[in-house]
């Protein structure tokens, strides 16, 4: 997606909340925008599809990574240790982000590219359950925390860099390049995977069909960590660094600046907490949850979830553009009230047929996507440039592990449970809830668009 830096004149009859002061400086100078979108798409797009890919070939790795004695047990065992890679991002976000924000945005997004291919790899050539045993398994497990650390710094990076290097006025459709690029490396994972199951038969996809996506996933990590390497640092990174080191004053340590903004952690939490939950589930789960629950075919069930979230892809501009226009806190307001209003419908569409899947699928993400397209800069807004990585990070990934990596096993787990009526009810009424609370954090947010982030 091609952007093209404009202006930085606003004209008159434009909100004076949404304006932006013509004498503020030029991000990223030194080098084109479309070299620095590049490598921040590309990386992101490559970290994305490494991360959803598990889920996407979930019901292959829990026939051959776990006991076959029973299906419904290996595939929640599969889907747990989804849950578990999650807990080690708050962790990755507390090492990424302190590496974002005191060596340079640049290293950070660097090194979690990397760390994210090493774990696609090590789950690439992982022996099965019936060569090792339980040690396939945890072989499984080391391969998702580091790929947790790794996501865990990996937006944050990513998305702070963007913000600070994209015309103020413009910012909210820079900062769709996130969603766009990491869900065009989900529509890839799932494109592969398409493929794979049109090309090679049920004992090749067993055998060794589910590998190939890990294996790609971990040759183009080392093309995004060439790109990234070569991206200069953004201005007001480097004009903070100049600034102590002229003055020879360290200023207030980060986690004391972290503490002092605590209201603003519990904001990024408020605004994710109902986005993570309706973005997995129905932009990357869905397919397998058709596939497993719902005996659907699973070349018809990917090529579906490819057509939903090209969907997605599509309107993410769009919002981005709108926020610009009218301001960050309506978008949001639209996207969480939409989602929360047709969770339940969506969810009691999907009886599995091919087009009642792609309906609830594309409905649900054209409203997930208002949040989504903006969020990056919205987060970016919200803290100094001082702690703009970690002051994100932190609160974002402990808020994405508590819910967004429980998701897709709770929904198994409830039907399971509960039965499959009714486990769709309760957790679509669990969703509800956690996006009225996303509504009301954004509604309570002080408007943010066109605001200077020199400071």
């Amino acid at each position: 997606m091609s952007i093209k830096e404009q202006p930085t004149q606003i004209s008159a009859s434009r909100p004076a909340s949404l304006q932006q002061p013509a004498s503020a400086p030029s991000p990223i100078k030194t080098q084109s925008k479309a070299k620095a979108l590049w490598g921040i798409g590309t990386g992101n797009a490559v970290e994305w599809f490494d991360w959803a890919i598990y889920a996407t070939f979930a019901s292959f790795i829990s026939g051959q990574l776990f006991s076959k004695a029973d299906a419904t047990s290996a595939f929640l065992a599969t889907m747990a240790i989804f849950a578990v890679g999650f807990v080690a991002r708050p962790f990755g976000g507390m090492v990424f982000g302190l590496i974002g924000d005191k060596v340079g945005r640049k290293a950070s997004m660097t090194a979690a590219v990397g760390l994210a291919s090493v774990g696609s790899l090590i789950i690439a050539i992982t022996p099965t359950f019936a060569s090792i045993g339980v040690w396939a398994s945890v072989i499984l497990l080391v391969a998702r925390l580091l790929q947790g650390l790794a996501h865990g710094g990996e937006m944050p990076s990513a998305q702070t860099y963007l913000a600070e290097m994209a015309p103020a006025p413009k910012r909210g459709l820079y900062s769709t390049l996130i969603y766009f690029s990491g869900n065009a490396g989900i529509v890839f994972g799932t494109l592969l995977g398409a493929i794979l199951t049109i090309t090679l038969n049920k004992d090749q996809m067993a055998a060794f069909g589910w590998r190939i996506p890990f294996a790609i996933g971990a040759i183009m990590g080392l093309y995004s960590l060439v790109m990234r390497s070569r991206l200069k640092e953004t201005d007001q990174f480097e004009e903070q660094k100049a600034a102590k080191a002229a003055s020879g004053n360290r200023g207030p340590s980060v986690f004391s600046q972290i503490i002092a903004n605590w209201r603003k952690s519990l904001q990024v939490i408020g605004l994710t907490v109902g986005l993570t939950v309706v973005y997995y589930i129905w932009s990357i789960s869905t397919p397998a949850y058709a596939i497993s629950a719902l005996k659907m075919d699973p070349a018809t069930a990917l090529w579906i979830g490819v057509g939903a979230n090209l969907v997605f892809m599509s309107v993410l501009p769009l919002w981005g553009m709108l926020s610009d226009r009218i301001g960050r806190r309506p978008v949001l307001i639209i996207s969480c009230v939409g989602s929360a209003t047709l969770q339940l419908p969506m969810s009691n569409l999907v009886q599995g047929e091919a087009w009642q899947l792609f309906v609830a699928m594309s409905v649900m993400l054209i409203f997930i996507a208002a949040s989504a397209s903006i969020v990056p800069a919205v987060y970016a807004e919200l803290f100094p440039t001082a702690i703009r990585t970690v002051g994100v990070a932190i609160p974002y990934a402990i808020c994405v592990a508590a819910f967004g990596g429980t998701a897709a096993f709770l929904q198994a787990g409830f039907n399971a449970w509960f039965g499959m009526h009714n486990g769709a009810i309760i957790f679509s009424v669990y969703a509800i809830i956690l996006l009225l609370i996303s509504a009301v954090t954004a509604y309570k947010l002080p408007e943010s668009a066109g605001k200077d982030l020199h400071s």
